[in-house]
């Protein structure tokens, strides 16, 4: 599946504007998952908290990354950490004043854009970590990526949340991207004994049908685990249950991806 000459990343923003709903795992393990089925493939970590960083193994606090580049001018394809599970462009905490720093910055939201735009021609996937937020730097991995996927636990209030991510989506694709779409919606840390998640599933499908990805995460100790071992889930323990299902997520987005460039 190795592509060459002017192909470039399908690039994939991992978005949800709440905190603990599984964007960084969802992130290192697909990007593992991907790299495994034989792409090339980059994880740009672009939240301050630069957990996706250390879950794929690379020291967050030694490595020059994505605020270098956009801020002080580092070169890109020098920046980008190299690993057995994919590739890294790091984040790191100093991120986090980024959105104040790159608010004079010409074409503020395309930094990152005009990054990966450079790094792309030598990816199959490019998947981008966000940060729990809808401010400046998601704005920037919006207007730089092909697809969303949303993470979300079905619980009530996500609900509600999604209503917001949805519509800045849209608004992002009328003023900035036009290239931009919704892959899918991604069910993460499900457990099959709670009535109410069962029925939040229910209605996903209901309203967004073909939206939803099949392939459901489950709630699984080794997934959490992975992390303090600086492994992907995938890699940590690949006969769990959370493993399985990201491989098959896996295999979904790529049929989803290679249908939409056809």
């Amino acid at each position: 599946m190795t592509k060459v000459g002017v192909f470039l990343a399908k690039i994939v923003a991992i978005v949800n504007q709440k905190g603990g709903v599984g964007k960084t795992t969802t992130c290192v393990n697909l990007t593992s998952s991907l790299k495994e089925k034989g792409n090339r493939v980059l994880l740009c970590d672009f939240d301050p908290q630069a957990n996706s960083t250390s879950g794929m193994g690379v020291d967050k606090a030694a490595s020059r990354g994505v605020y270098d580049v956009l801020i002080n001018g580092a070169d890109v394809t020098a920046s980008v950490a190299h690993t057995r599970y994919g590739d890294v462009l790091p984040s790191s905490k100093a991120l986090a004043g980024a959105g104040i720093e790159m608010i004079d910055r010409e074409n503020r939201e395309f930094l990152l854009k005009q990054a990966l735009d450079v790094l792309s021609p030598n990816y199959d996937y490019i998947l981008i970590d966000c940060p729990p937020s809808l401010e400046l730097l998601t704005l920037n991995a919006l207007c730089a990526a092909d697809g969303v996927i949303i993470p979300m636990q079905c619980e009530y209030y996500a609900l509600e949340g999604l209503t917001d991510l949805v519509g800045s989506v849209k608004r992002v694709r009328a003023e900035k991207n036009k290239n931009l779409r919704i892959v899918a919606l991604l069910r993460v840390m499900f457990d099959t004994r709670i009535t109410l998640q069962q029925q939040v599933s229910t209605q996903l499908e209901e309203h967004f049908g073909d939206k939803v990805f099949k392939t459901i995460i489950p709630r699984n100790v080794r997934l959490a685990e992975a992390p303090s071992y600086g492994l992907p889930g995938v890699v940590y323990d690949r006969s769990s249950k959370g493993a399985k299902a990201y491989m098959a997520c896996a295999e979904e987005l790529i049929e989803r991806m290679e249908k939409k460039h056809k």
